[in-house]
């Protein structure tokens, strides 16, 4: 069976289908990251961890991506979050949408996010989201770069 969202099809998985351990890892990281941003908000995970490994030329592993130090909060080791990723993927109402991101991330479109590398929070100002301009009276300043699309409560950036 197929479900269509936001103009991709996606594969409904069989009851009781296996996810590989790779895909596990992206579908907990989709939920710990965008679980309560609906399906828009997690597919736009999804599409980043693509954009992610296209950006490593394909020398990274989703697993690798997700689970690099610091890159996603959920993995923390202070998060909250991190030790309910399995209960998580076994019993929450997003998982179902979740496990189908990471089926199918052949068939995300990254133009979603304006192929976007890097997301925050909306209300959130990470050192990355500037960048240093020197003004034409030879001083530096830092100036932040806008987001290339807002999905919920999540801003979407461009930095490579």
């Amino acid at each position: 069976m197929k479900f269509l969202i936001l103009g991709v099809i996606l594969s409904i998985p069989a009851m009781g289908q296996e996810l590989t351990r790779e895909q596990e890892i992206i579908a907990m990281t989709i939920l710990g990251e965008a679980r309560g941003e609906g399906e828009a908000g997690m597919y736009a995970v999804g599409c980043l961890l693509k954009q992610r490994k296209q950006n490593s030329s394909g020398k990274l592993s989703y697993s690798q991506i997700c689970l690099k130090k610091w890159q996603f909060s959920c993995w923390n080791p202070n998060d909250p979050n991190r030790s309910q990723l399995k209960k998580l993927l076994a019993n929450s109402s997003a998982a179902k949408y979740a496990k189908r991101v990471a089926l199918n991330m052949d068939r995300l479109e990254l133009s979603f996010i304006a192929n976007a590398d890097h997301y925050c929070a909306v209300n959130a100002k990470p050192y990355w989201i500037y960048k240093k301009v020197l003004t034409k009276g030879g001083k530096t300043v830092k100036v932040e770069i806008p987001p290339v699309k807002v999905i919920g409560n999540h801003k979407f950036y461009k930095l490579r």
